[in-house]
């Protein structure tokens, strides 16, 4: 039985896709189902007998206590987060309670629990907390890719916040011995993405004829990983890794914000045509491409960031399947067979104000 938190969001909800779909392993969804959290994202295996969902908030600890108590789990996979650069920076409250907070109950929660097992069943258990690469900081004016023993500097309070639950995690490794495993990911893209960030952002607001706005002068560099390549090699991470290991994850695809936007742009021109979106009956626009507006940079705004993701391809022989051409085309795709979705997202508080990469 794998517990994976944050299971309603884009990443876990491919990490609980993944499981069902292609191991027999069972799975416990626990999430909270927050602005960002969508029953919809698992509708395709929400009704396979392996499968249980949980509400409920990682800050609680009584329920954690009895989410242990209940479900059993051998591994943990523990992914639910604030994660919005932009949010963090207008509100970064719910970002500490959550990321900081909500770790250190949820590692309480694990380690009485994992305390009272035997010890056969103590070795084989795992903690896996899934990072992102923002805590390394910036590698602006240099060729450097993030390693595993790139030091800390993170920028935003988002990246402080996790930054702060990866050394609370490796603390609980060291202090009591807790089996953990932590990655570190770089940007992750593809289905089922809450439409603040960068790319559903632009999808969406090219869509509706609507401005497609880019930070500054749209130079900023990220490594894309396509998020079903991520929910395999975090899979591949909890049932392999070594324990107290570190594993950076990315998708060997470094592209300026701009190059992203006009590609999307360009994949938009070909499969849904201004001439054919109503959106644009009053426009006399005929690229996409004329939607793109430069605003003003966000504060402290990192300008690279790029990952070796060399160990985990050595050691546990996992490399991405998809390149950028490949994976921001099936993205493309999905959000136009797939607008039910995206409009039921949009029917509710969110109404794309965010403007993010990230």
């Amino acid at each position: 039985m794998i517990l994976i938190t944050g299971g309603a969001g884009f990443i876990g909800s491919a990490v609980v896709r993944h499981v069902i779909e292609n191991t027999d392993d069972s799975v416990v969804n626990l999430d909270k189902l927050t602005y960002a959290g969508n029953v919809e994202s698992i509708a395709s295996v929400s009704n396979n007998e392996r499968y249980h969902f949980v509400q409920g908030d990682i800050c609680d600890a009584q329920k954690m206590a009895e989410v242990f108590k209940k479900y059993q789990p051998e591994v943990v996979m523990h992914l639910a987060a604030e994660s919005h650069v932009d949010r963090s920076i207008d509100g970064p409250a719910d970002f500490m309670q959550t990321n900081i907070i909500g770790t250190f109950t949820l590692l309480e929660a694990t380690r009485n629990y994992w305390s009272t097992l035997p010890q056969g069943k103590k070795e084989a258990f795992r903690f896996h907390h899934i990072s992102t690469d923002e805590v390394y900081g910036d590698l602006d004016g240099t060729d450097d890719l993030f390693t595993e023993e790139t030091s800390y500097d993170p920028s935003s309070p988002y990246s402080a916040s996790k930054a702060s639950s990866d050394h609370l995690v490796r603390a609980w490794n060291r202090t009591y011995g807790l089996p953990v495993i932590v990655t570190n990911c770089s940007n992750n893209y593809g289905p089922y993405h809450f439409p603040e960030k960068l790319i559903p952002h632009v999808i969406l607001n090219a869509l509706d004829a609507k401005p497609l706005p880019i930070y500054g002068d749209g130079s900023q560099v990220r490594d894309w990983l396509y998020v079903e390549d991520h929910a395999r090699a975090l899979y591949k991470v909890v049932t392999e890794g070594i324990v107290g290991e570190t594993y950076n994850i990315g998708g060997h695809n470094e592209k300026q914000n701009i190059e992203v936007v006009e590609t999307l742009c360009a994949i938009l021109d070909e499969l849904k045509p201004i001439s054919d979106n109503s959106a644009f009956s009053q426009s006399s626009l005929v690229n996409y491409n004329e939607l793109i507006t430069f605003v003003n940079d966000r504060p402290g705004h990192d300008i690279r960031y790029a990952i070796d993701a060399s160990k985990i391809d050595k050691e546990l022989g996992w490399l991405p399947e998809e390149s950028f051409e490949t994976g921001i085309r099936k993205t493309v795709e999905w959000y136009l067979n797939n607008e039910n979705w995206w409009k039921r997202v949009l029917s509710g508080d969110y109404q794309l104000e965010r403007i993010g990469d990230k």
